[in-house]
């Protein structure tokens, strides 16, 4: 998986390059926005995003970036360095999974799989944190390669058909 994203991270490197002096002319800071979430086994890591908010909103070109997916590009970083995969469960913050009240034991099993770019619960429709839970621990328990494919092709399909359930 860390040669395939080398080589979408290399192949789409001009598209990089685009967005990052885009964002840099309309706010003149940084592009990356880096976050501390908790990955496999709870152990937490950096997290590379495109930088899409400023002042607590989102920016103009983040609400196009948002809205295809392209703000998570710099995520393939991670999954060079070994902190995430393309498929799994959300990274979350430690405030996220105290928020969630994610932290007990019977939510355990959700931190044996490294955090996804996508995922079941980041393509369903529904924002809920029940709903998100009982699909990361049904993509734990039916992690395939076939799962993964679909989810990724999904996950592609998201700014033509937008999200769908199950």
């Amino acid at each position: 998986m860390k040669i395939i994203a080398f080589i979408i991270l290399l192949v789409s490197s001009p598209l990089i390059i685009l967005i990052s002096l885009l964002l840099f002319f309309q706010d003149r800071t940084n592009v990356i926005f880096t976050q501390k979430r908790m990955g496999l086994n709870k152990i937490e890591f950096k997290i590379y995003k495109f930088k899409t908010m400023e002042n607590q909103k989102i920016t103009f070109v983040g609400k196009f970036l948002r809205k295809l997916g392209l703000d998570e590009i710099p995520q393939l970083y991670n999954i060079i360095k070994g902190d995430m995969a393309f498929v799994g469960p959300r990274p979350l913050t430690q405030f996220d999974i105290e928020r969630l009240k994610w932290n007990k034991p019977e939510y355990s099993k959700r931190w044996t799989v490294k955090p996804g770019i996508t995922g079941l619960a980041q393509l369903s429709k529904i924002c809920s944190s029940k709903l998100a839970m009982k699909n990361d621990i049904y993509y734990i328990e039916n992690k395939s390669s076939l799962l993964d494919i679909k989810l990724i092709i999904k996950s592609l399909l998201v700014p033509i058909i937008g999200k769908q359930t199950k």
